[in-house]
């Protein structure tokens, strides 16, 4: 994906539609999730269907979390030679119990990365959605 700097400016604001390419070529990230005014972060593998986020978990903190507090921050990111970009998605989040919601959900293709067993999906329907893409150079001289 080509992304078009103006004016030199190593810091691009990328448009929804581009954030949501990032999203829906990577397949790893973070999601963080809060309760009681306490952060805690999960790196998670996920798929997008119909501009929500899938993934699969087990009993844990991530699935309790997230059943208290269902507002979640999801971030993805990708890092390269000479440039990076960032996505960060605002959302909630939901466990799926209906059998019509877990079959749609199954074929969007998600499978665990560990041989583990993850007989929960969630669902996060987002609130926003941003992005940024940086081009990697050195630190400029400071004017005096």
């Amino acid at each position: 994906m080509m992304f078009e700097h103006e004016d030199g400016n190593p810091v691009l604001i990328l448009q929804d539609e581009q954030s949501w390419k990032l999203l829906e070529s990577t397949k790893h990230g973070r999601l963080v999730v809060t309760v009681a005014g306490e952060p805690d972060i999960f790196p998670v593998n996920y798929v997008v269907g119909d501009r929500k986020l899938f993934l699969r978990t087990a009993p844990g903190d991530k699935l309790a979390e997230l059943t208290i507090n269902a507002k979640v921050l999801f971030e993805t990111d990708g890092i390269l030679s000479e440039e990076a970009w960032s996505v960060v998605l605002r959302g909630t989040a939901r466990v799926l119990d209906q059998s019509a919601d877990i079959a749609a959900a199954e074929t969007l293709g998600l499978r665990s990365w560990v041989p583990t067993l993850k007989d929960f999906y969630v669902e996060i329907t987002p609130t926003s959605v941003s992005g940024r893409h940086f081009q990697f150079g050195e630190q400029p001289e400071r004017d005096i």
